[in-house]
């Protein structure tokens, strides 16, 4: 039988705020355990619930950005479930009335565009931290968490393989940044994936019974976690026995999935609006106010940079993938003007981007500045170097050698241009190599080559190949 594999996917975005969503207290990561803790976070008796405009507002940025409706009025409820690091009994979140509703996110996957259609985005608190690994036959519990601000993005069941949901997932992740609401950080639990997946006979309707796999922390991890719940799932269908819906946890060293708990459904938490918040209402006006704060989409970005810069589609798909990277080719195309985006955009992508690989660090972190780029691809255009020369130029600017000008002055890389001066070069290779000539004007391509590597040497390099290539071939033609 053949078999079909359908994902949904539940991401928490940590919502970038100073402050947690119902108190005071403060979210900054790395603080030492509970000391990040206040009344309303561990659920001291009296104390009231105050919600964060802040927390709203990246709600709200998130829906407009996809597509969404804003539900102008929503309700906060009580998910009641017990467990040693959720001190009220209960979790602070949305069910029936979120604040953002619908909306879709496109991405990129080997067979073109996909389009993911989203169930929903809801607020709710995070809980806190129970830790194991530090203590012999005990848990420890670390409330600093407690309380920080969550977006929960859920999506319907759209992907059909671990690559699609790898590919929604990274797209999540760079507009979460893009858009400011959320820094991102998988290492530090600011965005972490659940996925529920199932498996059904090809061409059916009807969805198989799915298994959730809680807080995959890495897009590596989404992946492997998939492909194994896959694997099971089919493996027990094709042996007669019946999938359990459950919640599973992945386990990356024996790259596995196992048996967490029985999965709950809506009705087992006992939902209820919380008494202690009011509806949370947002103005029309509120919702215009954020919409124009909101940055230029990737989207749009990437129509504007096939429409005003002439790139092709994978360089404009390649150069939104980040905030990052979008900002840094515009400064880039600042200096050099339009109608050089499409060399600007073949270094940002190919050179820097492996320069940026192979020292594992962030274009945030890049020791060539855009200003330094666009100071080095302005000698290429103005023949003062050649692409080859550049990338020399650009190996000693990454290791601190200092700017595109003083490196060329202090290397003599200055390319000649001179055409009478590269006249006479290629005359006495001409002279110096009559079986090249020979074999070139008997019909031998390669011998042009030859020719003009003959050329270059004589120059050291630094002869203007084009040049060298249009004298050559007037040459040899006369």
């Amino acid at each position: 039988m053949e078999w079909e594999t359908v994902i949904g996917l539940e991401t928490h975005a940590q919502l970038s705020t100073a402050s947690k969503i119902f108190s005071g207290a403060a979210t900054q990561f790395g603080a030492a355990p509970n000391v990040q803790a206040c009344a309303v976070d561990i659920a001291l008796p009296g104390v009231l619930p105050v919600l964060n405009r802040a927390a709203v507002e990246k709600a709200v940025r998130f829906g407009l950005a996809v597509g969404a409706t804003i539900n102008r009025r929503s309700v906060f409820a009580r998910k009641s479930y017990f467990y040693p690091d959720l001190p009220k009994g209960y979790q602070i979140s949305q069910y029936e009335l979120p604040a953002v509703q619908g909306g879709s996110l496109s991405m990129m996957v080997k067979d073109g565009e996909k389009t993911v259609r989203l169930t929903r985005a809801h607020l709710e608190e995070d809980a806190g931290k129970s830790l194991h690994e530090d203590f012999h036959g005990m848990s420890g519990i670390d409330l600093n968490r407690a309380g920080t601000p969550l977006l929960e993005i859920v999506t319907e069941p759209d992907m059909r393989s671990a690559e699609e949901a790898v590919a929604y997932a990274k797209a999540l992740h760079a507009l979460v940044r893009w858009i400011g609401i959320c820094d991102g950080n998988m290492q530090e639990g600011s965005f972490r994936c659940d996925a529920n997946v199932s498996v059904r006979p090809k061409g059916s309707a009807a969805l198989g019974t799915r298994c959730e796999i809680k807080n995959l922390n890495s897009f590596r991890f989404l992946e492997e976690a998939i492909n194994y719940e896959v694997r099971r799932q089919i493996e027990l269908l094709g042996e007669g026995g019946r999938v359990v819906q459950e919640t599973r946890l992945y386990d990356p060293d024996r790259k596995e999935t196992r048996s967490m708990r029985s999965k709950e459904d809506a009705h087992d938490y006992r939902y209820f609006p919380d008494p202690d918040l009011l509806p949370l209402v947002i103005s029309a006006e509120s919702i215009e106010q954020i919409r124009s704060t909101l940055p230029e989409l990737p989207p749009a970005k990437r129509a504007r940079y096939r429409l005003d810069f002439g790139l092709p589609s994978v360089y404009a798909v390649s150069l939104t993938q980040s905030i990052e990277v979008a900002v840094y080719f515009e400064e880039v195309v600042a200096v050099l003007g339009s109608d050089t985006a499409k060399l600007a955009a073949n270094w940002v992508l190919v050179e820097l981007a492996g320069a940026l690989n192979s020292a594992g660090v962030d274009i945030s972190a890049s020791p060539v500045s855009s200003k330094q780029l666009a100071g080095l691809l302005l000698r290429i255009r103005d023949n003062t170097i050649s692409g080859k020369m550049a990338k020399d130029v650009f190996e000693a600017m990454w290791v601190g050698d200092g700017d595109a000008d003083s490196i060329i002055e202090k290397r003599g890389l200055k390319q000649i241009s001179d055409a009478g001066e590269l006249e006479k070069i290629v005359d006495g290779v001409l002279i110096a190599n009559p079986k090249s000539v020979e074999e070139f004007r008997a019909g031998k391509e390669k011998a042009f080559n030859a020719l003009v590597g003959q050329a270059m040497k004589a120059t050291k390099g630094k002869g203007n190949p084009a040049q060298i290539n249009d004298i050559l071939k007037k040459k040899l033609a006369g």
